[in-house]
């Protein structure tokens, strides 16, 4: 394990984050308390997976339709369109 402080890993960066590539942990300290920890970025392999939300939202049966009022302010429905001509 390799712990730093602030300013030396401000300064050390590059040689820090290839250590954190080659497996090494780094600990990042301010006055001497561990605060951060840099970690190789490890990418899951692999499709997600959905349906965590499965039975925990509710979409509402009209959440497609655009009240009239917020399509009159964008000029999206009939009403506001004959407004606007002369």
């Amino acid at each position: 394990m390799i712990t730093s402080t602030i300013d030396e890993a401000q300064s050390q960066l590059a040689k820090l984050i290839t250590a954190a590539e080659q497996g090494e942990e780094v600990v990042i300290a301010r006055v001497g308390k561990p605060v951060a920890r840099l970690l190789a970025y490890q990418r899951q392999d692999g499709p997600r997976q959905g349906g965590q939300w499965r039975g925990r939202v509710r979409v509402a049966p009209d959440f497609d339709e655009l009240p009239p009022d917020i399509g009159e302010a964008f000029g999206l429905c009939a009403s506001a369109a004959s407004r606007r001509s002369p």
